[in-house]
């Protein structure tokens, strides 16, 4: 056998190098932890895991019971761990003013919010209320654009990178998902905006597009068990995704090493997007 040529000065001949944490020194925001069953969570501990240090926010005083000790377990600072309802005027801006004063600089966000009224949500696109319609694109895709407006200027120096949960419901049409599946459509399409506009600076923004999960925003999806079942059936992997399967791959796409990716839909879901 031929010994590999790696006693050379050419880089290209080397081992590739990966830091065994190599989101050390980074700083990391995660917005929309509910629970521990929470996609978000799993995410946050993957870049807690690959060495970032975290901010976290919870909802409402409701969520902060399930929340608190979430954020004692990732190494949270009391101060970095903040409320944010997109809804309620100056919250999210609070957190980002936290952020400056705090770290004076960001590296990851990650935005997994979304909401649509329960009678919009469980029934027909056809029916939807305007009201119902205006508050799923506001809190489910201004949010985004809102979230990126204020995290430009902090990863201006160093990039950055950005990413959003959607699903496949935002491109083809996934039965009882209703309106959250154009607020899904628009997500993707404004994140793709983003990536065009904020590239030229170093920041990074992506969709994470997983399979289903059993979490408390899926809870309120019609027939969701129903979903899983046909997605366990359908996808090649013959399996459903975690919430830590996502949260390890998305942590990897935070990393210096994949920073040619930007603007894309990543389907973490076993491959069900691509069976017809």
């Amino acid at each position: 056998m031929v010994e590999p040529l790696i006693a050379s000065d050419d880089p290209t001949l080397q081992p590739i190098g990966i830091p065994p944490q190599p989101l050390t020194g980074r700083k990391a925001l995660v917005i929309g932890i509910a629970n521990k069953d929470s996609i978000a969570y799993g995410c946050a501990r993957a870049f807690r895991a690959f060495g970032a240090e975290l901010s976290i926010t919870y909802l409402n005083d409701k969520t902060k019971r399930y929340t608190g000790q979430l954020a004692q377990a990732l190494g949270v600072d009391d101060e970095l761990y903040l409320p944010c309802d997109v809804r309620e005027p100056g919250q999210l801006e609070a957190v980002f003013e936290t952020i400056w004063r705090q770290w004076g600089k960001l590296h990851v966000v990650l935005h997994s919010i979304a909401f649509a009224p329960m009678e919009d949500l469980h029934g027909r696109v056809t029916d939807c209320s305007r009201d119902g319609f205006l508050m799923a694109m506001d809190v489910s895709v201004h949010s985004l654009l809102r979230v990126a407006h204020l995290a430009e200027p902090l990863m201006e120096k160093d990039g950055g990178s950005i990413f959003t949960m959607s699903y496949f419901g935002g491109e083809k049409v996934v039965p009882h998902y209703g309106i959250m599946g154009p607020a899904k459509a628009a997500l993707e399409s404004a994140a793709r905006y983003l990536a065009a506009e904020l590239g030229p600076k170093g920041i990074r923004v992506n969709v994470i597009s997983p399979g289903p999960v059993m979490t408390r925003a899926a809870s309120g999806i019609d027939r969701f068990d129903e979903l899983l079942a046909k997605t366990k059936e359908k996808a090649p992997t013959g399996k459903l995704v975690t919430a830590e399967q996502v949260g390890l791959a998305t942590a990897a796409l935070a990393c210096d090493f994949a920073t040619i990716v930007t603007g894309e839909v990543l389907y973490m879901d076993g491959g069900y997007n691509i069976m017809g």
